[in-house]
C-alpha cells in the first residue's frame, strides 16, 4: 500500500485558512445585507476576465510584469466593472437586485462557455475557473495575496463601515478576484457563506472565531479526503463546509428573540438605503 504525503495538503491548507481570513468577516457582512449571490456573480465576473486575457495573451502584452499579472489584471477590471455595474442597478432597481445579481452570474458562466468554445482546453479550463486547483497552490502565490488581504481587512474593520455601497461592491471585488484566483469560483462562494451561515446563532467576535473554525475544519476535512480517496480537492472541501453548515444550524440554536426579531440583529449594519 503506498504511503500518502500529507506534507503536500499544507500549502493548500494556508491558503484555504487564509482566503478564510477575509471571507468569514465578509461573509457575515454579506448574509446580514441580505445580498447573498454577490459573491458568486463577482467571482464569475472576475473568472470571466480571466478566462478573455487567457485567449488574448495579456502576458505577452504586459512582458514587464511577472507572469500571471495580465489575466490578474484583466480579472481584476472585470470584478470592478461588475462592481460598479451591481452598484448602479442597486440604486436604478432596488427591489431586483438580487435577481439582477443572479443574472450577472448566469451570464457571464455563459459568456465564459462561449469564449472557451472553440478552444481545445474549453471543458478543463472551465473545470479549473469552477473547482479551481487547490492542491497545486504554491507557497509563492500565498505572500501578494496575505499581503493584499491584510490591507483588505484594515480597510473593511475601519474606515470602509462608513464607506457607501460603491465602496463596499469595489472592496469586495478586489478581494474576490485574488481568491478566485486561488481556489476557484466554488470555494469562494462557499467559504463566504457556509460559516456565516452555520454560526447565525450567535454575534460578535464569539461568531467571527466560530465561523473560522469551522471553515478550517471544513477545509482540513475535505483536503485529507481528498488526498485519501483520490478526489478533487475543491469540490471536496466545498462538499465537507456545507455538510458542517448543515450541522451547525442542527447543533447551534439561536435565542427566540434572534429568530423572531430580526430588526434587533440588523443594528447599523442593516442595508443601505
Amino acid at each position: 500500500m503506498n504511503t500518502l504525503d500529507w506534507t503536500l495538503l499544507v500549502a493548500p491548507f494556508a491558503a484555504g485558512l487564509l482566503v478564510l481570513s477575509t471571507h468569514v468577516v465578509l461573509g457575515i457582512d454579506v448574509l446580514r445585507r441580505g445580498i447573498i449571490f454577490i459573491d458568486l456573480a463577482i467571482a464569475q465576473v472576475a473568472g470571466l476576465g480571466a478566462v478573455a486575457a487567457s485567449l488574448t495573451d495579456l502576458d505577452a502584452v504586459f512582458h514587464d510584469l511577472p507572469h500571471g499579472m495580465g489575466a490578474q489584471l484583466a480579472a481584476a477590471l472585470a470584478a470592478g466593472l461588475g462592481a460598479l455595474l451591481l452598484t448602479w442597478c442597486e440604486r436604478r432597481w432596488p427591489d431586483l437586485q438580487e435577481a439582477l445579481i443572479g443574472l450577472v452570474f448566469v451570464f457571464s458562466a455563459a459568456a465564459g462557455i462561449l469564449l472557451l468554445a472553440h478552444n481545445p482546453h474549453g471543458g478543463e479550463n472551465l473545470r479549473d475557473l469552477l473547482a479551481g486547483q487547490l492542491l497545486w497552490v504554491n507557497w509563492s502565490a500565498l505572500g501578494p495575496v496575505a499581503l493584499l488581504y491584510a490591507g483588505v481587512l484594515a480597510l473593511w474593520l475601519g474606515p470602509a463601515q462608513r464607506w457607501p455601497r460603491l465602496g463596499f461592491y469595489l472592496l469586495f471585488a478586489v478581494t474576490v478576484t485574488a481568491s478566485v484566483q486561488l481556489v476557484g469560483v466554488l470555494l469562494v462562494f462557499t467559504s463566504l457563506i457556509a460559516p456565516a451561515v452555520a454560526t447565525r446563532a450567535f454575534g460578535g467576535a464569539r461568531r467571527i472565531v466560530i465561523a473560522y473554525l469551522i471553515g478550517a475544519a471544513g477545509y482540513a476535512m475535505g483536503l485529507g479526503l481528498s488526498l485519501y480517496a483520490d478526489l478533487p480537492a475543491g469540490a471536496t472541501v466545498v462538499c465537507c463546509l456545507c455538510l458542517l453548515t448543515l450541522v451547525g444550524l442542527g447543533f447551534f440554536k439561536p435565542a427566540a428573540r434572534e429568530l423572531y426579531s430580526p430588526v434587533l440583529n440588523q443594528g447599523s449594519d442593516a442595508p443601505d438605503q
